[in-house]
């Protein structure tokens, strides 16, 4: 069976503030075979790479990402928080493209909702995308149907992943026609552990998110996961290679 692809979740985030272009170096350096982000708009409209739709948890800063400039939001420290952390910057997501062109890595993604700016995000990544001659090492996630449908209707080529909280209405396998992979959650495989082989047989592989402990792995990598999405790549990498020795 296929080892699953790793995916660094935020860069390699156990090690190095999510979201940094150190967390996504250190990640290439550790042998990621994809990265991740997520995606948010600044008030003017410039895409950032920022989880939370607050700046609290992740910068010396506050206030809502979408409420402030990218001027205002380039102010702030974010890297410090961190525990292996020091001063780093806002990372804006024409960097990250950067990183990624002319490798072999893929970038996944996510635009995060529900947000002010409803599926302009998603409107401003295609263009971003376009600019950056880039679509085969892209794949745009979200956990709203609706955004990945908008996605879809504007960048056909690009693959897309429908983030999954609960398995719920999508439990048989089957996923709307613009959706290509499915992505659960590991908490949703642990109680569900068949899921993984329906949605293969429904046309979709799975892309799985956040594993990071033993047990976590082992399940997804004898479940036949495609992509799993991890804090610590390269702890990860050990992890599949020790169990395909066992």
């Amino acid at each position: 069976m296929q080892q699953p692809s790793i995916v660094a979740h935020r860069g390699a985030s156990t090690d190095r503030p999510e979201h940094t272009i150190g967390a996504y170096e250190l990640a290439l350096k550790e042998g990621a075979d994809g990265l991740e982000c997520d995606i948010r708009l600044s008030r003017d409209g410039e895409i950032v790479c920022v989880h939370d739709r607050t700046l609290a948890r992740t910068s010396n800063g506050r206030g809502t990402v979408s409420a402030l400039s990218l001027s205002e939001l380039q102010k702030y420290d974010y890297g410090s928080w961190h525990r292996h952390g020091q001063p780093a910057e806002l990372l804006v997501l024409d960097h990250l493209l950067d990183l990624v062109k002319g490798s072999n890595v893929q970038l996944f993604v996510e635009t995060k909702h529900p947000v002010r700016y409803r599926n302009e995000v998603e409107r401003k990544l295609v263009e971003a995308l376009k600019r950056h001659g880039l679509d085969s090492q892209i794949v745009m996630m979200s956990f709203s149907p609706t955004a990945v449908k908008a996605f879809r209707e504007q960048a056909p080529g690009i693959r897309t992943v429908l983030l999954l909280d609960r398995l719920g209405r999508y439990r048989s396998g089957a996923l709307p026609s613009f959706a290509d992979y499915s992505g659960p959650g590991v908490h949703a495989l642990r109680n569900d552990p068949g899921y993984v082989d329906r949605a293969r047989k429904a046309g979709h592989e799975t892309y799985v998110w956040t594993v990071d402990s033993p047990e976590d792995v082992a399940l997804c990598r004898d479940l036949g996961v495609r992509y799993l999405a991890t804090n610590a790549p390269a702890n990860t990498r050990r992890l599949l290679t020790a169990n395909l020795a066992t």
